[in-house]
């Protein structure tokens, strides 16, 4: 079999920021999985990934004789699947737009630009496809990735029972317990769509959750919480409240009550007690949003649309989020007011006090100490993408881009 490689579009990657200053397009998590992992159940490989220099010692490139380039915004299914199997070599397949959806070729490429070059040999794949371009995309797209996950990895299989005599269960067939997981006096409301417990996931008692949901392995559902629709909270991350159609990558916590909806959320993010977005303007306009690729604010063509917080950001109590509203990588943001629309990397302060450059220094001590509540470490690959991130942020404000 061909040697999977996921290749960020370059297209497609500067719109998905913050989120890609630190991953692959691929390894967005969308539904239950991260796209990289969807495709490596479908083609039942690893792929190693064709994505920026400075990421690539974490997120490795392997290539053969025989390689197989898919695009890691686009996520799976069995049609794309048998379409790819049928590639022959030196030949690409696109969208009728022109998007390249997956290249085989013996060439070990070095840049994803390289990739449309190969292009002149093609076949072009007509039926739908969800493909993540734009940072609302992500939740949008959340309930449908959901439904689909969830049919593939619980096909063939039996759910854990729920033994708990204090939880009602609703639509009991279109939800799905992994091992572990410990379920107390909960209202589970799968009618409108599945919901899936991922293994050693805890939903502690007085919680009320509607499907399509996921709550990936080893997450927390606190007393109370109000999960809605579409939301996917990632695996190791503790989250209370009211939240909806929102994505949780993984490693975050929102404890406390306070509302989030239609927002993403990236990986080692907290947000204090009682923090709130708004998710629709009071004239119902459509929303606008912060866009990397262009270094200004995009009509999202969205009525509802949340906040967009990248890897490594804080929020102190009571924080307020304005209607779309996109925040970098390590930032620290607290105090009283509605915060600006968008807050770059590496920022420190809030709408009241104004902002500075949070140091590296204490950024990443703050990084070691996260990582080690969670038994983890902050090792040299993670630090210097972090470093790299400070270095490109810091750049694009001296170059007024922001």
């Amino acid at each position: 079999m061909s040697t999977l490689i996921v290749f960020d579009d370059p297209a497609i990657r500067p719109s998905l920021l913050p989120f890609t200053f630190t991953r692959p397009v691929a390894d967005i998590r969308i539904g239950i999985q991260t796209i990289a992992e969807k495709w490596t159940d479908y083609l039942a490989t690893t792929p190693s990934y064709l994505t920026e220099p400075y990421l690539q010692q974490k997120f490795a490139l392997h290539t053969t004789d025989d390689n197989l380039y898919v695009n890691g915004a686009v996520c799976p299914t069995e049609s794309l699947i048998e379409s790819i199997r049928q590639l022959a070599p030196e030949n690409a397949l696109i969208l009728p737009d022109g998007l390249l959806l997956a290249v085989r070729t013996s060439r070990a490429t070095l840049a994803a630009t390289d990739l449309i070059s190969l292009t002149q040999k093609h076949t072009t794949f007509n039926q739908s496809l969800t493909v993540i371009r734009n940072l609302w995309d992500i939740f949008l797209d959340n309930g449908a990735q959901i439904r689909a996950d969830f049919a593939r990895l619980t096909a063939g299989r039996t759910s854990e029972p729920i033994t708990d005599p204090h939880t009602r269960c609703y639509g009991i067939e279109n939800i799905f317990v992994e091992p572990g997981a410990t379920i107390r006096a909960a209202v589970l409301n799968a009618e409108g769509g599945p919901i899936y417990i991922g293994r050693n996931a805890t939903i502690q008692e007085g919680t009320v959750m509607l499907g399509p949901f996921a709550l990936c392995e080893s997450s927390t559902v606190n007393w109370g919480g109000k999960m809605r629709n579409n939301t996917t909270i990632g695996p190791y991350c503790k989250v209370g409240g009211e939240v909806g159609n929102s994505v949780f990558f993984g490693y975050s916590n929102k404890a406390h009550d306070g509302f989030l909806g239609n927002s993403v959320i990236g990986e080692w993010c907290n947000l204090g007690a009682n923090t709130n977005n708004s998710n629709l303007k009071n004239d119902y306009s459509n929303v606008k949003l912060f866009n990397y690729a262009v270094g200004d604010l995009v009509d999202t063509g969205r009525q509802f649309c949340g906040l967009m917080l990248g890897d490594h950001t804080r929020a102190g109590i009571s924080t307020m989020f304005n209607t779309g509203t996109v925040v970098g990588v390590s930032a620290n943001v607290f105090g009283a007011g509605f915060q600006p629309k968008h807050i770059p990397s590496f920022s420190w302060g809030g709408a009241d006090t104004g902002f500075t450059a949070y140091r590296p220094e204490k950024a990443l001590q703050v990084a070691r100490e996260a990582f080690k509540r969670r038994n983890k470490d902050l090792d040299a690959t993670e630090e210097a993408i972090l470093r790299e991130v400070y270095r490109l942020s810091r750049q694009l404000v001296a170059d007024n881009a922001l």
